[in-house]
């Protein structure tokens, strides 16, 4: 064995054989019970960065330890090639976004596989192949027939910059998430999934999720948004057009219906043109063009002044038959309720400020009896007793919300009903580089689904990348007639592709079957290996993704596809790297190129430096000077097992151990009388054996698990100190020790413990190895024999933990029935305490 430790050398070499040899792949059957680890897939952008590289060592540090633990663990790795990105490169570069993406998949395998990650390669999924994405399409023709793909006319977020429809959850601050640039709102004729009919069963399931974060489920419960109230329908008495028209308004505060002065509907609002007289058409006009370049989060912001605009237009108060007018306000929002809003400026903060502005009518209707108020100068909302309500006055307001909602229900203009934030996903995309929807639209028969023996529907070759503001899809000849498969005749595609995050939202399910040509994926497969038992990833997922997934397994176990209703079991999500206590980009200058790690350090200094600092759950302050640490710490483990390679023995009987070939090396219990220090750095082991099972098993503290390593080490060298030459015995507990140690750091430092595995034992893989089970009556540090001594004579003798701390010691003498008997009615004047030894009781 070398005495130098040449890490990239070791590497090359054990990467090589890794992949030649299969060593992690995965059979479907096997007795032993199944572990499913999952990192999030990554979006090929061209090179790893050290966010990628602590995800998925904490994933492999993971799948590594359950497979010694006796699992058959599947550890998979794929590619979220579709989006916008290899578009947008396309266009810049005149490239083929296939080119860039599968040029970019090539460069970051070879990353990740010089990272050592324990991937089964062949159930790698790639989203923009046709063997991937043809299933796609096809659990779309499913939720189609199942009523949960529609399409429809919205208003809907669009980038200019990118030239497509964004989801309100890739709307950050009123920019693309992508590109950064403002959204404006604008009507397109949209595909949806009704993730809407699952509202109520997402937000239910919540509570199943016990391996997942209260932060997590708490952003996904907010952005579902239950509320409960009602819907009364207002009728408009001077319409414009002579016609008979409504305006139904969602609130949660019935309580609060008599005190109505006005009614505003959102900017976007459908009948907003039936519900504007013309000669406030132009003013009208010009603040909705306004509105449609603001955010949902400047519209919504306390901080912001509100402003509208009146139609013209009035309602008529069912319950009072008063009379009050209509307007639009940039606070009201079209997709949330009816997009319909009623005022009550004096129960409701942002209806006072707004009639304040305006010079509103204000209406008080609850009141606090001790403490009335006109609320002249702020909106009283807190509880009350209701006035100038009919009927109602002298009721809780929390009473009335429900028989003022009665009320309605019995006289026909009213309904109790429960609503949600949630809006349908919308999953059309005006961009190339995404999986066709596969529908058809024919003159005669309406939108036709695409037959699924005709699937995929493939992206076209003809395309022209350098068009800006539309899809180059539609610069394709080629793509766009076909042919109806009902009638025969004339029929053109639909242009648009899907989202990806409806490509994302069951890879995860592709991965248990990923090489079928003949179906999604095999029943019977994907209900042995799902839900994932662990899953890792970024807390930025925890709305889109996350969501999405939950809901499309839901939808697809309704489809009688699968047996579960929830994708991931656990979650786990990973802290962001920071450099100099800001998050790593370039535009700061302070990112970390994982290729000059590896280069310089290897790959089993990053592995260990990248969980080194702090729990996977926080942010993780990179250091150039903990790099350094972490590669001398390697250092000086390879030269601990190097110079004593040739005392180490896993051969039973040649130093004295356990009779009979010793199991994987199990060997921790020896049938003889083990000198002192012997038997104290066997202790250590057990403990160090001990905690670091412990430290993995609950909540993955890998930090913790790395300084146990140092302690482990520096107790063996210590040991070693003490041992100018080594007996039998010594042999003996020092092969226990250091083979320990190895299978103790092979999670982690993977190439290293394999090389120094098939130094020593020249067989197997130490990945294939049983991980260490420690005793616990060793896992301990030995008892001693404390003497209790009062005023310097010895009166007592207690068998003791050595481990016990001075006051410990002193506490346990004093507890003695003997000790307790002799210094009755005696005061103790002082105690000392000799660690490990005695304890002396000074009375008079």
């Amino acid at each position: 064995m070398k005495e130098a430790y040449f890490p990239q050398e070791i590497e090359k070499k054990w990467q090589k054989i890794w992949d030649e040899k299969k060593t992690f792949h995965t059979p479907d059957e096997s007795d032993k019970p199944k572990y499913y680890a999952l990192s999030m897939f990554p979006y090929p952008s061209g090179k790893l960065h050290m966010g990628h590289v602590r995800n998925y060592t904490i994933t492999d540090v993971i799948a590594r330890f359950k497979k010694m633990n006796g699992f058959n663990v599947l550890h998979p790795i794929g590619w979220d090639s579709f989006g916008l990105p290899a578009e947008n490169a396309a266009m810049k570069h005149g490239a083929n976004p296939e080119t860039w993406t599968d040029e970019n998949i090539a460069y970051m395998t070879k990353q990740l596989k010089m990272l050592g990650l324990s991937y089964d390669w062949d159930r790698e999924v790639t989203t923009c192949k046709p063997d991937y994405y043809k299933w796609t399409q096809w659990l779309f023709l499913q939720l189609y027939k199942k009523g949960l793909a529609y399409k429809k006319e919205a208003a809907v977020n669009w980038c200019e910059e990118c030239g497509t429809v964004l989801a309100n959850e890739q709307v950050i601050d009123g920019k693309c998430w992508r590109c950064d640039h403002v959204v404006e709102k604008k009507y397109l004729s949209q595909w949806f999934l009704k993730i809407t009919d699952y509202a109520e069963v997402l937000l239910e399931d919540l509570d199943k999720l016990t391996g997942w974060g209260d932060n997590v489920k708490t952003m996904q419960a907010n952005w579902i948004g239950k509320s409960t109230g009602a819907i009364f329908r207002f009728p408009v008495i001077d319409a414009p057009s002579g016609e008979k028209i409504e305006v139904p308004v969602y609130t949660t505060r019935p309580d609060t219906v008599y005190g109505i002065t006005y009614l505003v509907v959102a900017p976007e609002y459908a009948d907003i043109e039936k519900l504007t007289t013309p000669e406030n058409k132009e003013k009208v006009e010009e603040y909705r063009s306004n509105a449609r370049k603001m955010s949902e989060i400047e519209r919504l912001s306390t901080d912001r002044i509100k402003t509208g605009v009146p139609l013209g237009t009035h309602c008529k108060n069912p319950f009072n038959g008063e009379i009050f007018p209509l307007w639009t306000a940039d606070y009201a929002l079209a997709e949330y309720g009816t997009g319909a809003v009623m005022a009550v400026p004096t129960h409701d903060t942002r209806d006072f400020d707004f009639a304040k502005k305006y010079n509103m009518p204000m209406k008080v209707v609850i009141q606090n009896s001790e403490n009335p108020s006109n609320c002249e100068n702020e909106a009283y909302t807190e509880e009350g007793i209701l006035i100038n309500s009919g009927e109602f006055n002298g009721m809780k307001n929390t009473e009335a919300k429900k028989a003022i909602t009665q009320k309605s229900v019995d006289e026909g203009f009213g309904e109790f009903k429960t609503q949600y934030r949630l809006r349908d996903w919308l999953i059309s995309r005006q961009r190339y580089w995404g999986a066709p929807i596969p529908v058809v639209y024919c003159d005669k028969c309406g939108i036709q689904p695409v037959p699924e023996d005709q699937l995929p529907v493939m992206l076209p070759k003809d395309v022209d990348f350098s068009v800006v503001g539309k899809s180059p899809i539609t610069t394709s000849k080629t793509f766009k007639d076909t042919v109806c498969p009902v009638c025969g005749g004339h029929a053109v595609r639909e242009m648009d592709t899907m989202d990806t995050f409806m490509c994302s939202s069951w890879y995860y399910l592709r991965y248990a079957d990923a090489q079928n040509d003949n179906e999604c994926f095999n029943k019977d497969k994907v209900n042995h290996w799902l839900p994932v038992d662990q899953y890792v990833g970024g807390i930025e997922h925890a709305i889109l993704h996350l969501l999405y997934s939950r809901f499309i397994t839901k939808a697809l176990k309704d489809c009688n596809l699968l047996d579960f209703d929830e994708p991931f079991k656990n979650l786990l999500t990973q802290g962001m790297v920071l450099k100099d206590g800001s998050k790593m980009s370039k535009s700061k200058g302070n990112t970390v190129d994982p290729d000059e790690i590896f280069e310089n350090y290897g790959a089993d200094t990053a592995r260990l430096f990248i969980l080194s600092d702090s729990p996977p759950a926080r942010d993780f302050d990179w250091s150039d000077a903990g790099v350094e640490g972490c590669y001398k710490f390697l250092n000086r483990v390879w030269r601990l097992i190097s110079a004593n390679a040739e005392n180490i023995c896993a051969e039973s009987g040649k130093w004295k151990v356990e009779s009979g070939k010793l199991d994987n090396f199990q060997f921790s219990t020896f049938n003889f009388q083990l000198k002192k220090d012997n038997d104290d750095l066997v202790r250590i082991v057990h403990m160090s054996i001990k905690g670091i099972t412990n430290d993995i098993s609950n909540d993955f503290q890998f930090n913790t698990v790395i300084s146990k390593y140092r302690e482990l080490v520096n107790a063996i060298y210590d040991w070693q100190n003490k041992k100018p030459q080594l007996d039998d015995e010594d042999k003996s507990v020092l092969s226990f020790a250091i083979l320990t140690l190895i299978k103790l750091m092979s999670p982690v430092a993977v190439h290293l413990t394999e090389e120094a595995w098939n130094e020593i034992i020249g067989e197997g893989s130490i990945h294939d190895q049983k991980w260490p089970e420690w005793d616990e009556n060793l896992a301990k540090a030995s008892s001693i024999t404390l003497v209790v001594q009062i005023n310097g004579k010895i009166k007592d003798k207690i068998e003791a933990d050595e481990a016990l701390s001075e006051d410990e010691l002193k506490e346990l003498a004093l507890s003695s029935e003997k000790i307790k008997e002799l210094t009755a009615g005696k005061t103790i004047v002082k105690t000392i305490v000799v660690p490990k030894k005695l304890v002396n009781i000074v009375v008079k």
